[in-house]
């Protein structure tokens, strides 16, 4: 196997393997269009990246956490409609991303690479990037994992249970920001929530428990990766898309065969 597929595959193996159990979360929780917004503002991470000569990765990251706090503080006010907001931050992160970035040489930046992700261009030090960055996601999505799954069962109960029900909120959105920011470079920015919700909807359809749930959505997320980059490989496809196909085919052939039990 050449160095550079080796590398792409490990790196979509570590990011599917942390992102089934953060989008069993998802799921539960209905942060479909949370998870898009984060994308959508990985757009601008980049550009203010460049913008200010830092390290991009680490700028998404910091720019995905800012409107995660961001996001979080606005939906505990209660000021406006929690869809109108995301739809607002949404699209206006995503504009002026593209503006920022339209202000570039456009030789120099690959602007398909950020919408539709780069996998195949993954080397050794963006590697240990992302295996550090899914250590720390999984530590703490594993230290927290029952007051998390206490207050998407029924928040009331769990505050009354003594959990910190908003730091408990806070702590996933803050997670989910971290994954998507590393997972641009898999499927990019339009494509980062599917990675991070078909493969737990497939997995939510053979599970009887949460945890068997999370176990088998990163199973299904290893999978999709294997074969998209096999897609990939043999037919000339963009990675992050044949990547999101798999995993797309994956749930689509689970939902037709029968329920084998009542599932989460």
């Amino acid at each position: 196997m050449a160095d550079f597929l080796l590398w792409a595959w490990l790196g979509g193996l570590m990011i599917a393997a942390i992102a089934g159990p953060l989008g069993c979360f998802m799921v539960w929780r209905r942060m479909a269009y949370f998870g898009d917004t984060l994308a959508h503002a990985a757009l601008l991470g980049v550009a203010l990246g460049l913008l200010l000569h830092v390290n991009v990765s680490l700028a998404v990251v910091l720019v995905c956490l800012l409107l995660a706090l961001l996001l979080s503080t606005l939906m505990h006010q209660r000021m406006i409609a929690t869809d109108t907001l995301l739809g607002i931050l949404s699209h206006a992160s995503l504009s002026l991303g593209l503006v920022s970035l339209s202000l570039f040489d456009h030789q120099a930046i690959d602007l398909m690479s950020f919408l539709f992700g780069d996998l195949l261009a993954i080397g050794q030090a963006d590697l240990l990037w992302v295996a550090l960055a899914c250590a720390l996601v999984l530590v703490i999505l594993v230290t927290i994992w029952k007051p998390l799954l206490a207050i998407t069962v029924n928040e009331e109960l769990a505050q009354v249970e003594g959990v910190n029900v908003a730091l408990m909120r806070t702590l996933l959105m803050l997670l989910v920001a971290i994954v998507i920011a590393v997972a641009m470079k898999v499927v990019g920015v339009l494509l980062i929530t599917s990675l991070l919700i078909i493969p737990a909807a497939a997995a939510r359809r053979l599970s009887n428990s949460p945890e068997q749930m999370a176990l088998l959505a990163s199973l299904l997320g290893m999978l999709a990766v294997s074969g998209g980059l096999a897609l990939s490989w043999f037919y000339d496809t963009p990675a992050g898309p044949s990547i999101v196909v798999i995993a797309s085919a994956l749930f689509f052939l689970l939902f037709s065969l029968p329920r084998p039990f009542r599932s989460v």
